[in-house]
């Protein structure tokens, strides 16, 4: 079934492009296309979709050492953090496909995050660390290949480092700035917390998440709306929250953490805190404009929605909501995934663009490339679970 509401989206009419006809001899990659044949009002088929988009990105941006590179323009400069993505999205395609063969490229993929860093997942951002250690964790949980449950403990203990109490709480963005807590360093810690606490059972996860989750809320969340400020610096003395500062992807960190905290205490407050978040998200003009979920450029911002998403997605699944809020998340990603596909994602090629109701440039960054793959992944979870057509 689903709940899309055909007669009348409540978002903006979409637009549709008439996709080019190019034809398969002339793509060196052999993508599959299933809506190009079926007219704009096609059904997509978005496991297909997500198959030929992981194969084009893997072909694309493959690097040395099982990593991959910055762009599909020739810069094979190595960044830790989109890398820690990468290791998300085989681990997307591994649980949607159960193909052995992301098996290996994810082993290879998070040896080589730590062979391209100097030998080491040691680095000065916190939330590098705290990105490839949720994604090991999945990796974990996906294989039961206690490696990745290693490389999560040590980057927990790494990035704890961090914590003191400056602020009242809370961990620093980067090792050399205690002065300065930020969002983005703080709810995907309690993430990981509560993963590592699945993982282990250790009270000490548990706790440290609780206390984090608890700073965070008293310092970088707006209790009318839910929206979450990107930081809060010391400064001659006086605490400064950069308020202006609104991206998606601290929306969806914070909305991963209130469902986990919920899911594992049952205390409703955690869910009514990642619910406001995602309701705001919705209509807010500081993270959407017209119904998609805003262009935050390339370069880092490039991967900021495809993060929200992820968690989004697990908001939308959380069996505890109300039947109207699903429906109106749902409606929401499934606007934003069928404007992404026929609007900003290239074909055949499979590049994604920043602005997901525009065709993307030339020149297209691995972290604009991932946030396409996260939201075609949701889209094809959506789908297995039937609430997507």
């Amino acid at each position: 079934m689903t709940y899309i509401k055909k007669e009348s989206l409540k978002y903006v009419t979409l637009v549709l492009i008439v996709l080019s006809s190019i034809s398969c001899s002339e793509d060196p990659i052999p993508l599959r296309d299933p809506a190009l044949t079926g007219g704009e009002d096609a059904a997509i088929e978005w496991e297909a979709v997500a198959d030929s988009i992981q194969e084009a990105t893997y072909t694309v941006y493959l690097g040395s050492e099982g990593t991959f590179v910055t762009d599909n323009q020739g810069d094979a400069t190595f960044q830790y953090w989109p890398n820690a993505h990468v290791l998300h999205i085989l681990v997307d395609g591994y649980l949607r496909t159960d193909d052995g063969s992301y098996v290996p490229k994810m082993k290879a993929l998070v040896r080589g995050i730590k062979s391209k860093n100097g030998g080491t997942y040691t680095n000065v951002f916190n939330d590098d660390m705290l990105w490839l250690g949720n994604s090991s964790m999945r990796a974990y949980n996906a294989t039961n290949d206690e490696e990745y449950l290693d490389v999560a403990k040590f980057l927990w203990d790494d990035v704890l480092e961090s914590y003191s109490d400056v602020m009242g709480g809370g961990i620093a963005w980067k090792k050399d700035t205690p002065f300065s807590k930020n969002a983005v360093s703080n709810g995907p810690a309690i993430i990981l917390g509560m993963r590592l606490y699945d993982a282990t059972g250790e009270e000490k996860y548990l706790n440290r998440a609780k206390e984090l989750y608890e700073w965070q809320k008293e310092h970088l969340v707006n209790p009318e709306n839910g929206v979450v400020w990107d930081n809060i610096q010391l400064i001659d003395g006086n605490e400064v929250i950069q308020k202006d500062w609104v991206f998606t992807y601290n929306m969806g960190t914070w909305i991963g953490a209130g469902l986990r905290l919920y899911n594992e205490t049952g205390e409703q407050g955690y869910l009514d805190d990642a619910l406001l978040s995602a309701r705001t998200t919705l209509t807010s003009p500081q993270l959407t404009s017209s119904g998609i979920l805003r262009n935050e450029g390339q370069g880092d911002g490039g991967l900021f929605k495809g993060i929200f998403v992820r968690y989004f997605t697990e908001m939308i699944l959380e069996e505890d909501i109300t039947q109207d809020n699903q429906e109106d998340f749902l409606d929401f990603l499934i606007f934003n995934g069928q404007t992404f596909y026929r609007n900003g994602l290239s074909h055949p090629g499979m590049l994604s663009s920043p602005d997901w109701n525009s065709a993307p440039g030339n020149r297209v960054d691995l972290k604009t490339q991932l946030s396409g793959v996260m939201l075609v992944e949701a889209m094809a979870k959506l789908e297995g679970e039937g609430l997507v057509e």
